[in-house]
């Protein structure tokens, strides 16, 4: 009942929802452009449209009282980024001690330009094993392509991000401005 709510919010306000995800038990699900606070909330409406559970990455002062438990009840895990906390080990010990987990992130992890996307996301999928899984938030076209495209990465991870590049060029975020480039800091 409510990913039907979910539907049809977002197609009151133009947006149509493509869901081709896999029916994987667990893999990294990133999610681009990340401009606006907005794309939470369309991200949030598409994943109950698509009916499917994941958890996300998001920042620790999100978690914090008054709303924290609403976060959490969304999937969230907190991230904090004062610590000095091996993130990516930390989350590949989830992806092990978990039967099924889809993991969403944004790669760009802020809504502000940035000269290069953070490589987190690429390093827990390939010491996780599990697959990359790409979706778009097309403010341009008010689409939400849910799997569009996957990989297994292979370890190269300037080859693997040439497929990202080639799946994200033509995405237009809400603030196309806060658009940076699509590579990992070498």
């Amino acid at each position: 009942m409510f990913g039907w709510i979910c539907t049809w919010v977002l197609r009151l306000f133009g947006w149509k929802v493509d869901n081709r995800l896999p029916d994987f038990k667990k893999y990294v699900l990133i999610a681009a452009p990340h401009t606006s606070n907005w794309d939470f909330i369309v991200g949030i409406l598409a994943r109950y449209a698509a009916k499917t559970k994941m958890s996300f990455l998001g920042k620790g002062s999100l978690f914090k009282p008054p709303f924290g438990w609403l976060f959490r009840a969304l999937g969230g895990i907190p991230v904090y980024r004062r610590q000095k906390l091996n993130m990516v080990d930390q989350m590949v010990k989830v992806f092990n001690d978990r039967k099924e987990l889809i993991l969403a992130m944004s790669p760009e992890g802020t809504r502000s330009k940035l000269a290069y996307w953070k490589s987190g996301f690429y390093h827990i999928a390939n010491s996780a094993k599990v697959p990359i899984v790409m979706a778009t938030l097309d403010f341009k076209n008010k689409t939400i392509l849910m799997g569009g495209k996957y990989f297994t990465p292979s370890g190269d991870i300037q080859a693997d991000m040439q497929i990202v590049r080639d799946f994200y060029e033509k995405v237009q975020g809400k603030n196309p401005m806060n658009q940076g480039p699509i590579q990992i800091k070498q």
